[in-house]
């Protein structure tokens, strides 16, 4: 509860911020130490230190998994501020505005991550994406980010719908919100009222799989991606898809063991779907932007894998999280200072910005999964949770994924080689000391997960 109330205070002193300084510079320290503040709130509700005392009716379950999790997407937030926080003040007329967004942003993510009744897990997605709405169109004058604006409202909107209806079916079923409740009237085995809580939870999928870009509702991503500001997009890739991914394992994690073969039809077909329109499209792409809107879908295909509910699940997500978030965190906000999006705006970036081009290799191959970058043991333990749930006869599912993943190098290295390999003159602005250093820590950060991933996992054992 900490995280929540604090993150939501944030927010307000963001938009106060907006007409009490002058200064613009200074708002992105503003929210970085007001960050810091939520994570040392977070952080003491986890050892139990200092929490509100708020009878929730079991509308929350604070879990020390969740409670973990939001302390590493603060984490994350913290360092898109830190290399970002420059170009958000470069957006559109309103910057203190648009963090105050962001910390609503994760007010909902903290939501999310805490939830346990069909209600909160309803009011925590449209308080995550509403603000999203609004930042996709923050450059008034972009008519394409207009349009993407309009598309992801109205695309939100349809799926939000069918999580109504979902929600609805399964108080019709069960007679509860409540999560545990709906659980335990399930181990007991009272019967519910014929297919409504089997039509229910197919409804709710849907609308997750909508949220998180998994195919085939995957749809909107690449124009929403494409046209919404390059700095936010990296925000909506990372962060907003994790916290859509813990929320649909929370929800699944006992939905799985009773919808039994049907989950084993369900779950490898929009994996393999997913994998496939990702990957292979993104090859096809010329723009960089367009072609990270795709790894987006692919990238969701492997986060699928964590509803095989277990202990690498767990792990594996919170690994994937922080890996997956910094390293796309890091190459969009190189791609927000290139001026041509295109593989030929790359040309010749190593021989004019040698670090940068270090740095966008670096990020790259995590999201590929290069052995000594984090994203390697993000996909090792996706896949671990697979075999670890269904032994080896899942193993075919696991041979595929990394089939997809050969194929995700291909595009992936298209760009570095256009930065290593091919002339140009790469046009890239605003490149200052503080941001080199900024995009070392991110470096450091893929390089430690990948060397030492427990750094992250053991922190939900003590």
């Amino acid at each position: 509860m900490n995280a929540i109330i604090f993150s939501a205070l944030g927010g307000v002193i963001m938009m106060f911020s907006s007409f009490l300084l002058k200064n613009r510079s200074w708002l992105k320290y503003i929210a970085m130490i007001v960050l810091a503040i939520v994570f040392v709130a977070n952080y003491q509700e986890i050892y139990g230190t200092f929490h509100f005392n708020i009878d929730t009716k079991g509308m929350f379950a604070f879990t020390k998994f969740g409670l973990y999790f939001n302390s590493l997407i603060i984490i994350s937030i913290f360092l898109y501020f830190l290399v970002s926080g420059s170009q958000i003040e470069k957006v559109g007329n309103y910057p203190a505005e648009y963090f105050a967004l962001i910390f609503f942003i994760l007010d909902g993510v903290f939501i999310l991550s805490s939830y346990n009744s069909l209600l909160t897990l309803f009011l925590g997605i449209e308080i995550m994406t509403i603000p999203l709405y609004i930042l996709t169109g923050a450059e008034k004058n972009n008519l394409k980010g207009n349009e993407a604006s309009l598309k992801y409202f109205l695309m939100g909107t349809f799926s939000t719908g069918i999580m109504l209806m979902g929600i609805a079916l399964l108080y019709g079923a069960t007679g509860s919100f409540n999560i545990e409740a709906m659980s335990s009237l399930s181990s007991l085995g009272i019967p519910f009222y014929g297919i409504l809580e089997p039509l229910g939870m197919i409804f709710i999928l849907v609308a997750f799989l909508f949220k998180v870009s998994a195919a085939p509702f995957h749809f909107w991503a690449p124009d929403v991606y494409d046209g919404a500001p390059s700095v936010f997009t990296g925000l909506m890739a990372s962060v907003v898809k994790a916290a859509g991914f813990i929320a649909f394992i929370h929800l699944f994690q006992n939905k799985s063991i009773e919808m039994a073969d049907s989950w084993k039809i369900l779950l490898p077909f929009f994996i393999i779907l997913t994998l496939l329109f990702g990957n292979i499209t993104a090859v096809f792409q010329q723009s960089v932007k367009r072609m990270l809107a795709y790894s987006s879908i692919a990238q969701a295909g492997f986060m699928l894998f964590a509803l095989y509910n277990n202990t690498f699940s767990k792990e594996g997500i919170l690994i994937y999280t922080i890996a997956y978030t910094v390293a796309t965190l890091g190459i969009f906000s190189i791609l927000g200072k290139m001026k041509d999006h295109s593989y030929d705006g790359f040309n010749g970036l190593a021989k004019k910005q040698p670090f940068i081009a270090f740095a966008n290799t670096v990020f790259f191959m995590s999201l590929a999964g290069i052995p000594l970058t984090g994203g390697f043991f993000a996909k090792y333990f996706m896949l671990s949770a697979a075999i670890s749930a269904n032994g080896i006869g899942i193993l075919w599912l696991v041979i595929v994924a990394l089939i997809f993943a050969a194929v995700s190098v291909y595009y992936y290295f298209g760009v570095i080689k256009s930065m290593y390999f091919k002339e140009g003159e790469a046009e890239i602005s605003d490149v200052t000391p503080a941001y080199k250093y900024a995009l070392v820590i991110l470096v450091i950060i893929v390089f430690v997960l990948g060397i030492y991933p427990s750094i992250v996992t053991n922190w939900l054992y003590f």
